[in-house]
């Protein structure tokens, strides 16, 4: 094989145009005894791609049977949405409950208000009065 075209093969693989024939001729180059010393660094390179083309694996390898994911995923999703109006359905009541609860609550609370407010005002009446007796018990005192 001419060195030259030994050459320019290499530097079409290395840009990644050659063919494979080219490359078939490469790895014949560099499986040679003799090879030139520039291209040596080469050899280890060319020589280990033979290797590992015939290298085979012989182990058996286990397959297991596929299991269809896609089902049982359909099978949790419409069980997640089951339980979420079922209990979407329970906390709006529940809240419509709470609400109510509320509103009792707020209108006796009112009533409250209103019957103490009804009280402190005849309270108020009261302290009036005794302001009254308060003032002429003065006069009565002051004038002696």
């Amino acid at each position: 094989m001419e060195l030259g075209n030994i050459e320019k093969i290499l530097e079409k693989y290395f840009e990644a145009t050659a063919t494979v024939d080219e490359e078939r001729t490469l790895r014949a180059y560099f499986a040679q005894e003799e090879v030139a010393p520039h291209l040596e660094q080469y050899k280890p390179m060319f020589n280990y791609f033979s290797k590992a083309k015939e290298e085979k694996y012989t182990k058996q390898v286990p397959l297991k049977p596929r299991v269809n994911y896609y089902k049982w995923l359909s099978v949790a999703a419409a069980v997640v949405l089951a339980f979420g109006i079922y209990f979407g359905n329970q906390y709006q009541e529940t809240k419509r409950l709470e609400q109510q609860k509320a509103e009792y609550a707020y209108q006796e609370t009112k009533k409250a208000f209103e019957l103490l407010a009804e009280n402190f005002s005849r309270g108020t009446e009261k302290v009036a009065y005794l302001n009254e007796f308060e003032e002429a018990k003065q006069k009565i005192y002051s004038n002696n």
